[in-house]
C-alpha cells in the first residue's frame, strides 16, 4: 500500500522560528491552542489519554463508550464531546465477531449516528508496536481510517517489552509518540495497574508510571467502591488541566452505557466473622460433605468471602468442632 495513502491533508506551515524573540513575537507566532476532543480537558488534540485500573472494572467498555461518543458526536456521562470524529479501534482481546456482539447493544441509544465515523482494525492482532514492521500496519490503518482517534486496548498487547523495566518501556514511551506525531492521531490507550494502589495514586498507579509520566497528557483511573455496589469511580489525573473532582458511573448492563451517578452508593456493611458454631450450623444442614460444598455453604449462609470460610474451616477443625474424614467434613459422633 502506498505510504500516503488518504494521508490527511497537512496543515499551512507557519514561518519556522528561528533566534531569540520577545514575548510578543512568540505569542504572535504560536498557534490558537486547539479545543479538546473530549471535555473538560480528558483528550487534547492530538493528546494520549491513558486508561486504566484493575481487571474486570470496566475499562475497556469504557473506552468503548468513549470511541462511540466521539464517533458519533454525542455527549455521555458527563463528558462533553463538541464534535464528531473518526475514531480507529484496535483491540486485541475479543475476536471480530465477540466485539462486535459488545458494541451491538451500546450502538442502540444512539442509533446510526456512529456508523460511518467508527472503525474496527480487525487486524491488529499479532502485530507489535515495538516492531517496525509492527508500527507501519498502525500508522496504515490510520491513515486507511483517516482516524483523528485510535483506541489501543490493551497497551500490552502491542509490545514484548518488560514493564518493570524502566528503560524499556521508556522506548515504548517513545514508539508511542512517534505514532501520534507520524498520524496526527489523538490515542486513547488502556493500560493495566499495579497491584497496589493508593487512595490518592492516580498516574504513578499505572505500570512502568515513571515512563508514562513523560507521554501522556491525562490520566483515567477506574476505581470500584466496592465489590457489593454496581459503580466505579473515575479519578482524572491532568498534565496541563486543573484537577478534576472524581466521578461515580453506573453501568447499565442492557445498553452497556455508563451513566452518571446521582447518588453516593451506600455504605457497605462490614462482614461479620465466621465463628465455629457457623461451620457446625452448615454441617448439621448439609450433614457429610467434602471441602468445597462445605466452604459454598458457610459463605451463603454467612455471606462471607471464600478466605474467611476457608479459615474458619481450619480453625473448627483445629478446635475438634468439626472431623475430616476420608475427604469428608462431618460433625463429630456422639
Amino acid at each position: 500500500m502506498p505510504e500516503n495513502l488518504h494521508r490527511k491533508p497537512e496543515p499551512a506551515k507557519r514561518p519556522a522560528l528561528a533566534g531569540v524573540l520577545s514575548l510578543g513575537q512568540l505569542l504572535q507566532h504560536s498557534p490558537t491552542p486547539m479545543a479538546a476532543l473530549i471535555e473538560p480537558g480528558l483528550l487534547p488534540a492530538s493528546g494520549i489519554l491513558f486508561v486504566g485500573g484493575e481487571p474486570k472494572v470496566g475499562k475497556s467498555i469504557l473506552v468503548a463508550n468513549l470511541a462511540l461518543a466521539l464517533a458519533s458526536g454525542f455527549s455521555r456521562a458527563g463528558f462533553h464531546v463538541p464534535a464528531a470524529r473518526r475514531v480507529l479501534i484496535c483491540q486485541f482481546e475479543l475476536p471480530a465477531a465477540q466485539f462486535a456482539r459488545r458494541l451491538a447493544p451500546m450502538r442502540s441509544p444512539i442509533g446510526e449516528a456512529a456508523d460511518s465515523n467508527l472503525l474496527i482494525d480487525i487486524e491488529a492482532a499479532g502485530h507489535l508496536l515495538s516492531a517496525p514492521r509492527g508500527l507501519d500496519h498502525f500508522l496504515r490503518a490510520i491513515r486507511t481510517a483517516k482516524a483523528d482517534v485510535v483506541v489501543l486496548d490493551p497497551l500490552y498487547s502491542t509490545h514484548d517489552q518488560d514493564e518493570n523495566d524502566t528503560r524499556a518501556m521508556a522506548a515504548l514511551c517513545q514508539t508511542l509518540l512517534r505514532l501520534r506525531d507520524a498520524s496526527g492521531a489523538a490515542l486513547i490507550v488502556v493500560h493495566h495497574v499495579r497491584k497496589s494502589v493508593g487512595r490518592h495514586e492516580i498516574g504513578s498507579a499505572f505500570r512502568g508510571s515513571s515512563a508514562l509520566h513523560a507521554v501522556g497528557d491525562s490520566y483515567l483511573l477506574l476505581v470500584r467502591p466496592s465489590p457489593h455496589v454496581p459503580t466505579v469511580e473515575l479519578r482524572f489525573q491532568f498534565r496541563y488541566a486543573p484537577a478534576t473532582e472524581p466521578r461515580l458511573l453506573a453501568l447499565d448492563s442492557e445498553t452497556l452505557w455508563f451513566e452518571a451517578c446521582t447518588s453516593t452508593p451506600a455504605p457497605v456493611q462490614p462482614r461479620r466473622k465466621v465463628e465455629t458454631t457457623d461451620v457446625e450450623r452448615a454441617l448439621a444442614v448439609s450433614g457429610s460433605v467434602r471441602f468445597n460444598q462445605l466452604r459454598e455453604t458457610i459463605m451463603n449462609q454467612s455471606e462471607c468471602s471464600r478466605r474467611t470460610a476457608q479459615l474458619a474451616i481450619q480453625r473448627a477443625c483445629q478446635e475438634g468442632s468439626i472431623v475430616q474424614d476420608n475427604g469428608q467434613y462431618r460433625l463429630p459422633l456422639s
